[in-house]
C-alpha cells in the first residue's frame, strides 16, 4: 500500500511501445504499482505454497502467511483501482487494467485456496505431484512478475506469456496423471477425495496464471 508513493522514478518515459508518453504523463505510478505489487505478491505466495507441499513445515503459520498476503492484495487492489478510476487518462484501456488486476488476484485466491485444503482436510502427506504442481505455479508466477515489469519498458512480454502457457499445459499433464494414479492405488475413498481436490485446486491455479498471460497478450497486441 505504501508503494503508491514514489514509484514514478521506476517508470521511465516512452518505454512501452506506442503508449510510452501516456505511461508517464497520466497514471503511471498507480498502474505500474498495481502490476508490480501483484507480481511480487504472487511469487511470494507461490514460494510459500511450494514450501508447504514439499517440505511440510509449520502448516498453520505458512497458511496464515499466504492468507494474509491474499487479504492485503485484495485491499491494495481496491484502493489502487479506486484511485485509478479517478484518473482521466490511463496508460492503456481502463478495462484492461481492471481485468489484469482481477486475474492476478485470482492467482493469489487459488494459491490461498490450495493451501487451505491442506489444513482443512488435515492432509499430512501431499503426493509428489502436489509438489510438482506447486513448482509449476511458482515458475508461472516468476514469469508473470517478469512480464508485468516489462509493461514499463520496451520488453518482450509475449515471450513470458508463451512460457506461462507452456507451463499450464505441463500442469495439465501432471494433474491428469496424478489423479489417474490416485484412483488406481488409493483405497481410502475419503483420502482420495481430499487429495483429488487438492490436485484440482493446484491445477486451477495454473489456469488462473494462464488467464493473466492472456490478458497481457491482449494489452500488448492492442497497443502495438
Amino acid at each position: 500500500r505504501s508503494k503508491l508513493a514514489g514509484t514514478r522514478q521506476n517508470c521511465p518515459a516512452g518505454k512501452f511501445t506506442s503508449v510510452g508518453p501516456l505511461l508517464i504523463s497520466t497514471a503511471p505510478a498507480v498502474t505500474a504499482t498495481i502490476c508490480n505489487f501483484f507480481g511480487a505478491s504472487a511469487v511470494t505466495a507461490a514460494e510459500n505454497l511450494k514450501r508447504l507441499v514439499s517440505e511440510f513445515p509449520n502448516v498453520t503459520a505458512v497458511i496464515q502467511t499466504i492468507r494474509q498476503g491474499e487479504r492485503e492484495a485484495d485491499e491494495f487492489a481496491h484502493k489502487a483501482l479506486a484511485r485509478l478510476d479517478r484518473t482521466f487518462i490511463t496508460p492503456f484501456d481502463r478495462e484492461d487494467i481492471h481485468q489484469l488486476a482481477s486475474k492476478l488476484d485470482d492467482v493469489l485466491d487459488f494459491i490461498n485456496a490450495s493451501g487451505a485444503r491442506i489444513a482443512m482436510y488435515r492432509i499430512t502427506a501431499p503426493p509428489p505431484a502436489a509438489g510438482e504442481l506447486a513448482t509449476i505455479i511458482l515458475m508461472q508466477c516468476q514469469e508473470l512478475q517478469k512480464a508485468v515489469s516489462l509493461m514499463q519498458k520496451n520488453g518482450n512480454i509475449l515471450a513470458h506469456c508463451v512460457e506461462i502457457n507452456r507451463l499450464e499445459n505441463e500442469a495439465d499433464v501432471v494433474a491428469q496423471q496424478a489423479i489417474a494414479t490416485l484412483f488406481e492405488h488409493e483405497k481410502d475413498p475419503i483420502n482420495l477425495i481430499k487429495i483429488k481436490e487438492l490436485l484440482e485446486f493446484l491445477e486451477r491455479a495454473t489456469d488462473k496464471a494462464e488467464d493473466v498471460a492472456n490478458v497481457l497478450e491482449t494489452v500488448v497486441l492492442k497497443n502495438t
